[in-house]
């Protein structure tokens, strides 16, 4: 054989080797190429899921403060009752302190039996002081 066939040989033995070759590296390039998609649609989900926790996490806040708005309402109003309540009871206990009233008290609480020591009790005065009540409205 001659040198020439040995050379077109030659070459036609590296152009398979590049052929081989040239299948070799576009199969790792197709595969490099699936691995890159499948990174993208991962990011792509990552990035659903963080943009639903951001959104997730707003209407948590939001709802935070609109509970906390509401609780500083709450006790608004609250304080406003409590005012309300110290202001009833301090009348209550000067109409409680009224003579009139004490004197129906005792009375009443004369003609239903109890004794002048409890009625003296419970109306916090002395013994004294529910027999003159009793003794101005005829009760012996």
């Amino acid at each position: 054989m001659e040198i020439t066939s040995w050379i077109l040989i030659g070459a036609s033995a590296a152009e398979v080797i590049f052929l081989l070759v040239l299948f070799w590296f576009f199969s790792r390039l197709k595969r490099s190429e699936h691995l890159l998609n499948k990174l993208q649609a991962n990011q792509e989900r990552l990035l659903a899921k963080l943009d639903i926790n951001a959104q997730l996490e707003q209407e948590l806040m939001q709802s935070f403060d609109e509970r906390q708005h509401e609780l500083m309402e709450l006790e608004a109003q609250m304080e406003e009752r409590i005012k309300e309540l110290k202001r009833l009871l301090s009348e209550a206990k000067g109409v409680t302190r009224s003579p009139g009233l004490l004197r129906e008290i005792i009375t009443s609480g004369y003609k239903a039996g109890r004794s002048k020591v409890e009625l003296a009790k419970s109306t916090n005065l002395s013994v004294d002081e529910v027999s003159l009540i009793l003794s101005k409205n005829n009760f012996s």
